[in-house]
C-alpha cells in the first residue's frame, strides 16, 4: 500500500526536475539567506569576495513575499552570491546611511577594492575599502537577479562567460 500511483510520481518528478514551477512550495532546504547583526559582520561577508545582495526591509505584508524572493534566489544563487536582510526597525544607523525613504529595496555591493589612502591616515592598522554599489530595480525574482546579474557583468555562478 506504500506504492504511490503513477500520477503522483509523475506530479512528484516534475516538482522535483521543472526549475520555475511555482504552483506548489519548493523544497528549498536550510535558509541561504544571512540576517544583518553588525555591520564588522556585514564587512567580512564582502571580504570573501562574493557580490552581496542586500535587503533593507520593514515588517509588512510586501516584505513576506520579498523573504520568499530571497530565499528561492538565495537557494538558487548559493554559494556564489550572498544575500542579506536587515530588518531596518532593529538597526536604523545602517539603514539611514543609504538614503532611502521607501523600503523595501535592495541594493547589490560587489568588487571590494581596497582603496587608495588619500591624506592624512588617523590609524595605521585600518584598511579602506571601495564597493561598487548598485540599486536593484529589476523583477524581483530569482529570474530578475539572473538577468540583473548578467546586464551588469556579475558572475553569479561557475560559468566564465
Amino acid at each position: 500500500m506504500d506504492e504511490k500511483s503513477f500520477l503522483d510520481r509523475m506530479l512528484g518528478h516534475l516538482r522535483e526536475s521543472c526549475k520555475y514551477y511555482t504552483g506548489y512550495p519548493k523544497d528549498l532546504g536550510p535558509s541561504r539567506v544571512v540576517h544583518f547583526t553588525s555591520e564588522r559582520e556585514f564587512v567580512q561577508l564582502l571580504h570573501q569576495g562574493y557580490p552581496v545582495v542586500v535587503a533593507f526591509t520593514i515588517r509588512g505584508n510586501y516584505t513576506k513575499h520579498l523573504d520568499r524572493v530571497l530565499e528561492e534566489a538565495a537557494a538558487e544563487f548559493y554559494p556564489h552570491v550572498k544575500f542579506l536582510r536587515v530588518e531596518c526597525p532593529k538597526y536604523p544607523g545602517f539603514c539611514i546611511t543609504r538614503q532611502r525613504k521607501e523600503y523595501p529595496f535592495i541594493e547589490i555591493f560587489h568588487n571590494p577594492e581596497q582603496a587608495a589612502n588619500l591624506g592624512r591616515v588617523a590609524d595605521p592598522n585600518i584598511t579602506k575599502y571601495s564597493v561598487k554599489v548598485l540599486p536593484f530595480n529589476y523583477d524581483q525574482s530569482a529570474y530578475g537577479f539572473r538577468e540583473f546579474f548578467k546586464r551588469h557583468g556579475i558572475r553569479s555562478s561557475l560559468d566564465p562567460k
